[in-house]
């Protein structure tokens, strides 16, 4: 199972943007590129460079390599509609991105991990596959012998009224959740420009 196991803080201070839940990452010291010349003074950023730096925030926000993104990419322009927003709605509906938006998990680092680990059930069955695409009426739930695990207790402390999304509903008593419907763009709270990332595979 592939994943990005680099420096974290790095990747935060080149794409100028919190593409890890952590709080240690969201307020870096240094807030300049990493690098030799990182503080100096800064060019203009090109098109295509803009267009790049997009696309690897969107890999690296959902934990996604490249040739997955790419897949990703194909598939939400074969479908009907705006494909950026196909492709944010096809990262949203990934298994590991809706424990995390549900609460279960405190990064979608950790419920990458808790997927893995076969600590969840989709719809009483133990999918244990990051990228397990969930449709509208599916429910997700903890493991019964896996409800004790403290990580899962301090993760759920931490849910609110307001970080809950409408396309989702949590049972916090149950410790399970049901994805409702695909997310529309207006309701993803991420601050994204997907048609940079578009043009770039448009080219």
């Amino acid at each position: 199972m592939a994943r990005f196991v680099g420096p974290r803080g790095k990747i935060v201070r080149r794409l100028d943007y919190p593409v890890f839940e952590s709080p240690k990452f969201s307020a870096l010291k240094k807030n300049y590129p990493p690098g030799q010349h990182g503080n100096s003074r800064r060019r203009k950023v090109s098109t295509y460079g803009l267009q790049l730096r997009e696309k690897q925030r969107l890999k690296h926000l959902y934990g996604v390599l490249e040739r997955q993104f790419r897949n990703y990419f194909k598939k939400a322009a074969s479908q009907v509609g705006p494909t950026g927003h196909n492709l944010l709605t096809l990262l949203e509906s990934r298994l590991d991105n809706t424990v995390y938006r549900m609460g279960l998990a405190p990064t979608r680092r950790a419920a990458r991990q808790l997927v893995g680990h076969k600590h969840l059930l989709v719809n009483n069955r133990i999918v244990n596959i990051p990228s397990y695409r969930l449709k509208p009426g599916d429910e997700v739930r903890i493991r019964e012998k896996s409800r004790r695990m403290e990580q899962i207790h301090n993760a759920m402390r931490r849910i609110t009224e307001e970080n809950q999304l409408p396309w989702m509903d949590l049972d916090k008593a149950q410790m399970s959740g049901t994805f409702l419907a695909l997310p529309t763009r207006e309701e993803i709270p991420e601050e994204i420009n997907e048609q940079l990332v578009v043009e770039l595979y448009s080219k």
